[in-house]
Parts: structure tokens; sequence; C-alpha cells
């Protein structure tokens, strides 16, 4: 399984939210490069960074910390928040990502996402399905769509899509576990799909569980900042 711990940006600082307030961040370093590093020195070598300035001013903000981070470490990055127009993701790219996770363009110019994953390839860009009540929420969760999971996976897959973030935004930095039924579902419905589950991981025993229900791979990220996941010991594993 593919473990890959997060990186949020906000006001500079790496963060968390709970089930994606902005007004209630829990600051974890100052230094969004200097926890890169740390990572990297633990055996990391994938990354996910969310943008989160860029996510709600609906613009890349923290271009320049990715370009930083990619520049100084050997971690596989994909990066997402505020990736708007053709301008946003060269940038992502040009900084260095090696991928980039895209939601709100998916619902709101679907045209615009089926460009990009045809001139990019479906190896570099990541669906972002962020779940809230069973629809896609977007504008970093700042809004609901009426978008329905199972249907927006299902064009998209015929579409090419390959690598699906999901995140259950009623479990983000809960700390509660996992939507493993939610996840199971996906994973029925899409066999072949690459699923990155999010939000709710609380420990390594949930994601031995996510494993158990067949997902490849975890972002996960207040709980390994809080000390609940001993992350050399799960990359030893």
């Amino acid at each position: 399984m593919e473990l890959i711990p997060a990186i949020d940006i906000l006001g500079g600082q790496c963060v968390r939210l709970r089930q994606g307030d902005y007004g209630q961040k829990t600051v974890y370093d100052e230094s969004p490069v200097r926890m890169a590093h740390k990572l990297e020195e633990m055996g990391v070598t994938r990354l996910h960074i969310v943008d989160l300035d860029g996510a709600k001013s609906k613009h890349i903000v923290n271009e320049q910390v990715l370009r930083e981070i990619c520049a100084t470490t050997r971690l596989t990055v994909d990066f997402g928040g505020g990736i708007k127009t053709d301008d946003d993701i060269s940038r992502a790219f040009s900084a260095g990502a090696r991928m980039v996770t895209v939601g709100s363009i998916a619902v709101q110019q679907p045209e615009l996402f089926e460009q990009w994953l045809h001139h990019f390839g479906s190896n570099h860009i990541i669906l972002g399905a962020d779940v809230r009540d069973g629809r896609i929420s977007i504008n970093g969760w700042l809004e609901d769509s009426t978008e329905e999971l199972i249907p927006f996976l299902q064009r998209y897959v015929r579409m090419g899509v390959h690598n699906v973030l999901c995140t259950d935004i009623s479990r983000d930095g809960m700390l509660q576990g996992p939507s493993i039924e939610l996840y199971r579902q996906v994973m029925a419905e899409f066999p072949d799909l690459h699923l990155i589950a999010s939000g709710g991981v609380s420990s390594a025993d949930d994601i031995r569980a996510l494993e158990e229900a067949g997902v490849p791979a975890v972002v996960f990220g207040k709980a390994l900042y809080e000390g609940k996941i001993d992350l050399r010991s799960l990359l030893a594993v």
C-alpha cells in the first residue's frame, strides 16, 4: 500500500483543519519545507501538498513553497489547491510537482479537465473527489455541488482517469477512523482504480483496514503529526 503523508499550507504554515473548516486549524510547523525534510528523513518517498490559501483564493498561492520542497528533496510530490487555469497547472508542474490534484474544475469546467487529462496524461492528473453527505464539494470545501460520487467517478473513469483522491470531509482531521465502507463501495465499482483514501486516519490499524478493503493508497496527516502513527515502523512493514 502506498503511504502518502500530507502537508497542508495555510498562511505559509504547515497546518491541519477540522472537517475543512478554515476557522479550526492547528499549526504543526511554521515551515512546510522543514516538515518535508523531516518526512524524507523518516523514509517517505511520496508527498501530498495542499495549497489551502490557493483553494480559498481560487488560484495558486504557495508556488514558491512547492518549488523549494521539490528543489531540496527527492520526494515525489503531488500538488493541489487553487488550480483553476492553464497558467495555474503549468506553474505547478514547472515548480516541480510530478502530479496535480484537480477537483473543482472537474465539476465546473469538465471540458477543461478533459483537455488537461489528455495533454498531461492520466499518470500526472489526480481527480479530486471530496465528499460531504454523498456529494462532491469544491473550492476548498467551501461549496457543495450537486454531483454525486459514483456517477461523477463513472464519467471520468470512462474519460481515462486512473488516479482518484477521495476524501470524506466529515472525517477529515477528526481522528475517528476512515470511511471504510465508502472506499469498499468505490473499489467494488472500479476495481482497477488507483484510489487514494483520505480523511479520518487515526492509527496504523486504520491503514491496515484500508489495505484489507483493497484500497491501494492512503493520505494522512494529523495522526502522524500528533504521534499516533509511528511512520518509520509502518514504512518498514
